[in-house]
């Protein structure tokens, strides 16, 4: 990195692995402390390929980290024509958690949902005028329910949906369940057939959410599951959506259960890998027929 300053490259710490004991302890607290708060974009793996283990054993352990990892080969000779292989500095290095949704390509889908999302606001409008008329009718005040959720790269902001419940506290975070008696009739239909999730068209022009991508969970659901799932933080190196490929999938609404978040991780993981605008208008399309007509609780 000395030797090619050029490459824009800067570096803010290092750690050598003396293949001691404690040096996946330092890694586990390393990767603890830095799940929301960090000075750093990327971590970079330097092994010859014959320490696999080690890399594999180092990428569970920073999996939770939503920051990209790279990793470089000690292969210097060898050409590689993956599209996931990069040079850097001089240096072949092998992304490990590649997705398309980096540099250019940010900016596209950024002006995707500027737009697409400025023509659902207006679309959508009306609709939400005459919710919000019968949730003040119906329930009183607040028409809206806020709660602070995770965004990109952890970093936290507020999400906004029509209240659905006669009594609702933002501190807690405990789901609705099918029959629950919080539930309001017109909070029943809103929940089936997602009206509730239009304020978030709101969050998408201000720009701290996405019309697709991985569904913002509950900040103390985020805090348990990141336990549990090594991969989980992953969800949040793009911004939250709407919709997402693992709603369209059916993978929506309670979630107490590890496997099912498991698969539903996986989901959002697939998208994030494969990411297009197409992929996005396809599931803006899935959802317009599965989330509203066919109406899943």
């Amino acid at each position: 990195m000395v030797e090619t300053p050029h490459a824009g490259y800067v570096v803010v710490g290092h750690y050598v692995d003396e293949d001691d004991t404690t040096f996946f302890h330092r890694m586990a607290v390393f990767a603890k402390e830095n799940i929301f708060q960090r000075n750093f974009d990327e971590i970079w793996l330097g092994y010859p390929l014959i320490q696999g283990n080690r890399v594999r054993h180092l990428m569970r352990l920073l999996a939770g980290i939503p920051s990209s990892i790279r990793f470089f080969p000690d292969l210097p000779d060898i050409r590689f024509l993956n599209h996931r292989i990069a040079q850097v500095a001089g240096l072949y290095s092998l992304e490990l958690n590649y997705t398309p949704l980096n540099g250019p390509m940010r900016l596209v889908k950024a002006l995707e949902d500027r737009v697409l999302g400025l023509v659902l606001f207006v679309i959508f409008l009306p609709v939400m005028l005459v919710v919000a008329v019968a949730i003040k009718w119906s329930m009183g005040s607040p028409v809206l329910f806020k709660q602070e959720r995770h965004g990109l790269d952890g970093k936290r902001f507020r999400i906004y949906k029509f209240r659905t419940m006669l009594l609702h506290d933002g501190s807690q975070t405990k789901q609705a369940s099918h029959c629950d008696e919080r539930v309001t009739p017109l909070g029943r239909f809103l929940r089936r057939t997602s009206l509730d999730e239009l304020p978030q068209l709101y969050n998408v022009l201000q720009g701290r959410m996405s019309l697709v991508g991985p569904r913002p969970h509950a900040m103390d659901h985020n805090d348990h599951y990141k336990d549990h799932i090594d991969i989980y933080m992953q969800r949040h190196r793009v911004k939250p959506g709407m919709t997402g490929w693992a709603q369209v999938n059916g993978l929506r609404g309670i979630t107490d259960d590890v496997k099912l978040m498991e698969k539903r991780v996986e989901y959002d993981l697939y998208y994030i890998e494969r990411w297009s605008l197409g992929f996005d208008l396809k599931i803006l399309t899935m959802t317009l027929t599965k989330g509203f007509v066919n109406g899943q609780p």
